[in-house]
């Protein structure tokens, strides 16, 4: 029932978003079980499955070349614009992987699924001693050590995402055990540049993942950073752009 509970707060939460970088929650159908969540469509599903679809030997692979660097910086503004709209609304991610981010049909990405994606990749979340499941590879080192949750540690989750971009959705410190994860993680370890990953990428990632998160940019910064190169659209739906971050 706490669940439940849990879930239909969220749900009243995430109904009052509205930022076209963020997945619109349509409504609930709380009457029997399950709760059903009616949410925008998202023609491509996540953006983990989308980007491992584009690896050439991918199965499924619809016949797109892998990102290029105007694709991966678009996709970097578009994850962080939404990711701003939360932060204004005070609204903490705790959860920003690829997993947990849509495509829509003309493959802008946005923030989505708020903790309702842990069954389909259980394996990206870890369970410390007696505690909730924790995506382990994905959380800054004061979450790791203190529990804290912060815009801050959700900046050093979106290093991941940029990495997972790059990567095409690689497992984030591949061969290390989940344990041995937090100590390096918590010890001021953080991930080694996938191949051929752009330099512009390299040196947004870096910024994430300094230790003190006094030190991490903000994501309307990031979104600064980037904003010259976007498709021209942009400034007309980012939360950027707009009157409300006036």
């Amino acid at each position: 029932l706490r669940e439940r509970i849990e879930f239909l707060n969220e749900a009243s939460v995430m109904k009052g978003f509205t930022c076209h970088h963020v997945v619109r929650l349509l409504g609930v159908v709380s009457k029997g079980q399950p709760t059903l969540v009616v949410m925008e469509l998202m023609a491509h599903g996540d953006l983990k499955s989308y980007l491992r679809s584009l690896r050439p030997e991918a199965e499924n692979n619809p016949g797109r070349p892998p990102p290029t660097l105007q694709e991966m910086i678009q996709m970097a503004a578009e994850n962080a614009d939404g990711m701003a709209y939360l932060n204004a609304k005070k609204f903490v991610h705790r959860d920003l992987a690829a997993r947990n981010c849509m495509v829509a049909h003309d493959f802008t990405v946005k923030i989505g699924d708020f903790g309702m994606t842990r069954d389909i990749y259980e394996t990206d979340y870890y369970r410390k001693g007696g505690k909730g499941l924790l995506p382990v590879r994905w959380m800054a080192p004061e979450s790791l050590k203190d529990g804290v949750f912060t815009t801050s540690s959700d900046m050093w989750s979106f290093g991941v995402v940029l990495w997972e971009i790059t990567s095409l959705a690689e497992q984030p410190y591949q061969g290390l055990s989940n344990e041995q994860v937090l100590k390096f993680v918590m010890d001021g370890g953080y991930l080694d540049q996938p191949d051929n990953c752009p330099e512009r990428v390299t040196d947004l990632m870096r910024m994430c993942w300094q230790f003190n998160p006094k030190m991490r940019p903000t994501f309307l910064e990031i979104v600064d950073l980037l904003k010259d190169d976007l498709h021209p659209s942009f400034p007309e739906v980012s939360f950027f752009h707009s009157e409300e971050n006036k």
